[in-house]
C-alpha cells in the first residue's frame, strides 16, 4: 500500500524538509502553502525525489474555504491518509499590552482553527489509513512551540495558540488512539528557518535547532507502532536552561 500524507506549510522550512523525507520514502503527498508558483516548483522537486504522487493546493490557512479545498483535493485523489502534518503557522512578537486583536485573530485562525478543521475533515481518511496499516496506524503530527509549554515574555499570543494546539492533540489521543490514530505535538525552540530570521540579531542561526532535527523526529514518530502514544516532545536549544525559545 502506498502511504499518503497531507502537509501544511510545505513550501519551505520545516514543512519542506518533512515533505522531502516522505517523498524519498515513496509517499503520495498533498501539499499546501500560500504561494502557488512556489508550491508548483516544490511539487516537481518532490516528484523527482521519489514521491509516488504530489497534489499541490495553494491556499491561506486562515481561509476556511481554502482549508476545505485542501481536504477535498486529498479525498478526491486518495482513499486513505497515513499522516497529517500540521506545520503551517504564523506569529508575531511583542508585549501583550500592545497586541492587536487583528493579529490575534490571524494567529488563532492559522494556528488553532485550521488544525481543528483539518483534523475533523481528515479523521475518516486517517481511520481508514490506520485500518489499512494496523501495525503503524495513522499519525497526526503538529509543529507547536516551546513557548506553548514554557511562557516567554513577548510571545503571549503565539504561546497561547501553540498551547491550545498541544491540548488539542492530547485530547485527540484520548478520543482516537483506540482507533489507531495517534497524535504528537513537537514543541521546539527556535529553528533555523525564515520564520526565525527576525531574531538573528540576538540568536544567530548556528545556535538554533536545524530543520533536519525536526525532520528526524517526525520520521521516527511515523515509524512507531500504533500502540505507542507520544503526546508532546519538547526540543530545547543547547546552551540554554531548556525553558526558553
Amino acid at each position: 500500500m502506498t502511504k499518503s500524507a497531507l502537509i501544511s506549510g510545505a513550501s519551505r522550512g520545516i514543512g519542506l524538509g518533512i515533505a522531502n523525507r516522505l517523498a524519498q520514502q515513496g509517499y503520495s503527498l498533498t501539499i499546501t502553502a500560500r504561494d502557488a508558483d512556489r508550491l508548483d516548483v516544490v511539487a516537481a522537486e518532490l516528484r523527482a525525489n521519489g514521491a509516488a504522487e504530489v497534489v499541490p493546493v495553494a491556499t491561506d490557512m486562515s481561509d476556511e474555504e481554502g482549508v476545505a479545498r485542501v481536504l477535498t483535493a486529498h479525498t478526491d485523489r486518495f482513499a486513505t491518509m497515513s499522516a497529517l502534518i500540521l506545520n503551517a503557522g504564523v506569529g508575531t512578537a511583542g508585549p501583550l499590552a500592545e497586541s492587536s486583536m487583528r493579529r490575534f485573530d490571524k494567529t488563532i485562525a492559522v494556528n488553532v482553527r485550521a488544525p481543528i478543521q483539518l483534523i475533523q475533515g481528515a479523521l475518516p481518511m486517517l481511520r481508514a489509513g490506520a485500518a489499512a496499516d494496523p501495525g503503524h496506524g495513522a499519525k497526526v503530527i503538529a509543529l507547536s512551540s516551546i513557548t506553548g509549554v514554557y511562557a516567554e515574555a513577548g510571545l503571549a499570543v503565539y504561546g497561547a495558540a501553540k498551547a491550545a494546539l498541544i491540548s488539542l492533540l492530547t485530547t485527540l489521543n484520548a478520543e482516537e488512539s483506540g482507533n489507531g490514530v495517534t497524535a504528537t505535538s513537537i514543541a521546539p525552540a527556535y529553528v533555523d528557518t525564515d520564520m526565525s530570521a527576525w531574531i538573528h540579531d540576538r540568536i544567530p542561526p548556528e545556535r538554533m535547532l536545524a530543520v533536519n532535527d525536526i525532520v528526524e523526529m517526525v520520521d521516527s514518530l511515523l515509524r512507531l507502532s500504533a500502540q505507542a502514544v507520544v503526546p508532546t516532545i519538547v526540543m530545547s536549544r543547547a546552551g540554554t536552561d531548556g525553558y526558553r525559545a
